[in-house]
């Protein structure tokens, strides 16, 4: 049995920005290739800095790419005007804090319905505007019409940035750290308010997140992000049950819920325009530090030989010369 087309496809996606005073281009989206099929909900997870923003900006047209490309449903990404304009009616983005995204001298109707004027939506701009806060669980709807955004709660606001999306009744939404703002009490809702919408309207979503535990409430599959490039990815259960990865391991021995003790990466991601040779976790790399990169025999290919770019969808894959070499000896890899 085939399996479906993606939604949304990379295909060796590369993102530069010019170096300052001569200094080498930065590498923020390093060759990704990821897939995200219809009614899917993939998380997007790494470090701040690893690129994940620079992806997802870039997946919604937001920049364009250095190389590489974008294709939507089966069609290649155009950068004119009037297509991005198209492409961003099918694919919304929902940002990470309501209180920066919502206009405090715009009403909660005049907020959810700038997207229908954009747009020149030729319904009942009233309905739509209704049905969408009432779809994003803001009930009667006509109560909150005339509300500013500091008469709402973090939760309420972050309902409107939801509802502001699905007005145009999107296919693919991008939501980037949708919760990071909000309470732990209230994580929960909104977690659950996106698997509905999902359920409800067959949504596609890519969940940008720095956090593995929201991955595994929201996501069907998890793509590991680290400098640029994925460096892990498989479906939930794969990757956040049999982690492979080193960094994968470190970011989950952080979880509240996480056995055994934490493990510290040493020092910030390096510097995108000076991504060194080998593994490009290498200079962080726990394995390689504690010498079991070294009796696997492959410590001198963590310095000096990189690894290609992951596909973009499919089984659990990695990007680890140590992982790999475990898993062709059939030896089991801890998880803690």
């Amino acid at each position: 049995m085939t399996e479906p087309q993606p939604l949304l496809s990379a295909a060796e996606l590369r993102l530069t920005f010019p170096g300052r005073r001569g200094a080498p281009d930065a590498r923020a989206v390093d060759g990704v290739d990821l897939d995200i099929a219809p009614g899917e909900i993939v998380a997007l997870v790494g470090e701040s800095g690893c690129g994940k923003t620079s992806l997802a900006r870039t997946l919604l047209g937001l920049e364009r790419p250095t190389g590489g490309r974008v294709t939507f449903a089966g069609a290649p990404l155009s950068y004119t005007a009037s297509a991005l304009k198209t492409y961003r009616k099918r694919v919304q983005l929902v940002l990470q804090d309501p209180s920066g995204s919502l206009n405090p001298r715009h009403t909660v109707y005049d907020a959810v319905a700038e997207g229908l004027r954009i747009h020149r939506y030729p319904g009942d701009e009233r309905e739509a505007v209704a049905g969408a806060l009432a779809r994003a669980g803001l009930r009667p709807p006509e109560r909150f019409f005339l509300r500013y955004p500091h008469e709402l709660s973090g939760g309420q606001r972050q309902r409107v940035v939801i509802a502001g999306a699905l007005v145009l009744e999107p296919e693919l939404i991008v939501a980037d750290e949708p919760v990071a703002s909000l309470d732990a009490s209230v994580r929960g809702e909104i977690l659950a308010l996106l698997l509905r919408l999902r359920e409800e309207m067959g949504l596609s979503a890519l969940v940008v997140t720095h956090d593995l535990g929201l991955a595994w409430n929201i996501a069907d599959r998890v793509a590991v992000m680290y400098l640029g490039r994925i460096v892990e990815t498989g479906t939930v259960e794969e990757v956040l049950t049999s982690p492979r990865h080193p960094y994968t391991r470190a970011l989950l021995s952080v979880l509240p819920e996480a056995t055994g003790d934490p493990l510290v990466l040493a020092g910030e991601p390096p510097d995108p325009s000076r991504i060194p040779p080998g593994c490009r976790f290498h200079v962080r790399c726990q394995v390689l530090a504690s010498g079991e990169a070294e009796r696997a025999g492959v410590a001198d290919a963590c310095r000096s030989r990189d690894l290609p770019p992951l596909s973009g969808g499919g089984g659990a894959q990695v990007a680890c010369h140590w992982a790999r070499a475990r898993h062709s000896s059939g030896e089991a890899i801890p998880t803690s």
